[in-house]
């Protein structure tokens, strides 16, 4: 009976990333990171090498690029990750291009050679070697470019074995389908990618290929930023079919949260579960934002902590300066982000990066409309099935999470939701107006609360400076669901 050999994962420390490449890289591979000018590539591999490095498994990064080595090194130095006192130490930078420049591969190959067996690196980074191929192109090699190539990559990564490094080719390379024999001879495939989408710069990431382990599929979005790069994976890997059925089928549970409306929590049998997730629905004005509001005032003040995600402007609403209020005190924590590149999963990121950090049980996202507004373009087209992993990602956190939802002014017809996402939640509540004796009023009702018996009155409401105050049940008048105002009736 034979053994596995095990593999050892090495956590890369780029956030994100160990995650979609399905625990960390493993070690001793030889991997390609490609992509276009100007998509990180250079900054990941960095990234990686800073996080990486130790004294006990030092790194070597070989420089084979047109430019000077110390331009490239001025501006990776303006990100966190960059160590300066950890140059030429357990991080080494050396210059191949006056080699390269000759197209001599073999010479090439022979400075790596050497640097390595000096320095016995644990890592090693080949930044870019596709420039090594142009200069032998252009220098009149006899031989065929697939060969000269297929031999280098073959060559490099015998050697890069025998000494045991965890090696990175580092290549500009535009399409993935390019005929390549690296691409064979590499363990782990590494595509990074970026587009432009009317004023949004969509970067994605994407793990085509990494031996002995399953990774992460598909398109995962990143940010740069001065801490570097951030992958926003999924936070949850199961389908949309799956997401559905576990969200609908979340157990019922006897531990209720009070929304801060006591007449609300009246009418849906003595608040709200703890652990579900509630739509509420209703037009512009109807008072949704002030019930998210009370409903993380009430948490606060029964010493629970919240988040808000905020995609509305409404400063000068009373709603907004109680939220102010509980985020200045730090019993709300606030994900407010105007990039115009944002992408759900990175929503998804911020709020449970939040959630954890204040040890969060509430959580409002206010409002879908204004998130689906926020998502850059190319988002929007599977919004649908986004929200089904927010919901079951605030699920899978614990937290029971309010939403708002817009709708347009229609008083004739009963909606819950402009995306078909009603059926992911697990309590809805819809406000709308009605018109009676040529005034707008405002209803409320309680339609859905999963599990557990509910009111199914219509009840009217208004707004005063204490908040929503809800009335008693209307009576039954003709009329009163179409918006027509009851007509009186005649006498002889």
């Amino acid at each position: 009976m034979s053994s596995k050999v095990a593999i050892q994962r090495l956590p890369t420390g780029v956030p994100g990333l160990d995650q979609v490449l399905g625990g960390g890289l493993p070690e001793f591979s030889f991997n390609l990171i490609a992509g276009q000018p100007g998509c990180g590539k250079t900054t990941l591999a960095h990234q990686i090498m800073f996080s990486l490095a130790t004294t006990q498994r030092p790194a070597i990064y070989f420089t084979v690029l047109g430019e000077p080595p110390m331009k490239m090194l001025r501006y990776q130095q303006q990100f966190d990750f960059f160590d300066n006192e950890r140059v030429n130490d357990s991080v080494r930078f050396i210059n191949l291009s006056e080699d390269a420049a000759n197209g001599d591969l073999d010479r090439v190959l022979a400075r790596i050679g050497e640097a390595v067996a000096t320095y016995e690196p644990g890592l090693v980074f080949v930044d870019s070697f596709r420039s090594v191929m142009i200069a032998s192109e252009t220098n009149g090699n006899p031989q065929s470019p697939t060969h000269r190539l297929q031999q280098f990559v073959q060559q490099l990564g015998m050697m890069m074995t025998s000494w045991q490094a965890t090696t990175f080719l580092i290549g500009e390379y535009f399409i993935e389908t390019d005929a390549n024999p690296v691409f064979t001879v590499a363990d782990g495939l590494i595509w990074l990618r970026q587009s432009v989408q009317r004023n949004s710069m969509v970067r994605k990431i994407e793990i085509l290929k990494m031996r002995g382990q399953p990774t992460l599929p598909g398109l995962h979005t990143f940010r740069i930023a001065s801490s570097g790069i951030q992958i926003f994976a999924p936070a949850g890997h199961q389908t949309m079919a799956s997401s559905a059925e576990t969200v609908a089928s979340a157990p019922a549970t006897d531990t209720r949260l009070q929304l801060g409306v006591p007449e609300l929590d009246e009418m849906l049998g003595g608040g709200l579960p703890r652990g579900y997730s509630l739509l509420v629905a209703g037009p512009s004005g109807s008072g949704k934002s002030i019930l998210a509001a009370a409903f993380l005032a009430e948490g606060a003040r029964r010493g629970e902590t919240g988040v808000v995600a905020a995609f509305e402007q409404r400063s000068h609403q009373a709603q907004n300066r109680i939220i102010a209020e509980l985020v200045a005190s730090g019993q709300v924590g606030l994900v407010d982000s105007r990039a115009p590149d944002l992408s759900i999963d990175e929503v998804i990121g911020l709020l449970l990066s939040e959630i954890t950090r204040l040890g969060a049980t509430r959580v409002v996202i206010d409002s879908l409309s204004g998130f689906e507004l926020a998502v850059a373009p190319t988002f929007r087209e599977d919004f649908r099935e986004s929200l089904a992993r927010l919901v079951l990602a605030m699920a899978g956190a614990g937290v029971t999470i309010l939403m708002t939802s817009e709708l347009e002014d229609r008083y004739t017809d009963l909606r819950f939701s402009p995306y078909g996402t009603a059926f992911l939640t697990d309590a809805i509540i819809v406000q709308r107006y009605i018109e009676i004796d040529s005034r707008l009023r405002r209803l409320l009702a309680v339609v859905k609360l999963r599990g557990s018996a509910h009111s199914d009155q219509l009840r009217e409401f208004h707004i005063d400076d204490q908040g929503l105050q809800i009335g008693a049940p209307l009576a039954d008048q003709e009329g009163l669901l179409g918006g027509r105002p009851r007509q009186k009736s005649k006498t002889a």
